[in-house]
């Protein structure tokens, strides 16, 4: 991994250094330069954790990638920066008040000055910011209100707090250091079940200075400040869109 290509991938200008400023504008940097996608799982090309291989795709290629290859990525800079971090294994909860199997999601855990901060490049749509693991506080996030509790025995939740209170679950968590190779059972799940949400459509998003971009088989929804627009096409455009918006193009590259 040449982590200066990575950086210069997530457009990261300052000086590299362990502490929390520089983590911190490290997870923004991420999020508003690389997408999350599922794309390869749609054109048949499997994903196999391998950092060379996930380096490649996401880094020289300039793709995007799923839970599995962002956050294990981002992992591998910030060890090769210095940082105490370590990948962690996440339940997704879902909308029948489930949660997923063991390895469902992977996230990081860092440590700077004794503190624990959760860090997460792959889950779409989540924090700007690395969260602080204070339980029941709510933690304030240009996102929104985050607020970590305990669930399901010795689970760490994270939460996204509503307007008027209620907790939506994210997902659980054990901050037990995981090793990559453990993830391939789920990964491999995710990629062929018809139980997991990712092969039921394309969709790939990436955050935006103002808002969002986020593009699946037949619709494209963009979000700029307080203003949506929503164009919804014939799914035989989806290449030109991606191209159009997301500056990928699948054939011979994907």
């Amino acid at each position: 991994m040449n982590i200066q290509l990575y950086l210069d991938r997530i457009n990261y200008k300052s000086q590299i250094s362990v502490s929390k400023e520089v983590l911190f504008e490290l997870q923004a940097a991420h999020l508003l330069s690389i997408p999350f996608e599922n794309l390869d799982i749609h054109y048949n090309k499997k994903i196999k954790l391998d950092i060379d291989s996930i380096y490649k795709k996401v880094v020289l290629n300039r793709r995007g990638g799923f839970c599995y290859e962002l956050n294990g990525l981002f992992y591998h800079l910030l060890k090769n920066i210095g940082f105490d971090v370590k990948m962690v294994s996440g339940r997704v909860y879902s909308k029948d008040e489930t949660y997923g199997a063991e390895y469902d999601h992977l996230a990081i855990v860092a440590k700077i000055n004794g503190e624990n901060y959760l860090v997460d490049v792959g889950f779409g749509k989540f924090s700007y910011q690395p969260l602080k693991i204070l339980l029941d506080l709510n933690l304030s996030d240009e996102f929104g209100l985050f607020r970590f509790d305990k669930a399901h025995g010795d689970y760490l939740r994270i939460n996204l707090v509503e307007e008027n209170g209620n907790l939506v679950p994210q997902y659980l968590f054990k901050v037990n250091e995981r090793e990559f190779w453990e993830f391939e059972g789920m990964c491999e799940f995710h990629q062929t079940s018809k139980e997991s949400h990712f092969t039921s459509k394309k969709v790939i998003s990436i955050l935006t200075k103002n808002g969002r971009k986020t593009l699946n088989n037949t619709q494209i929804k963009i979000t700029d400040g307080d203003t949506e627009s929503i164009i919804d096409f014939d799914e035989e455009l989806f290449e030109f869109y991606l191209k159009e918006h997301f500056n990928i193009e699948i054939k011979g590259n994907c």
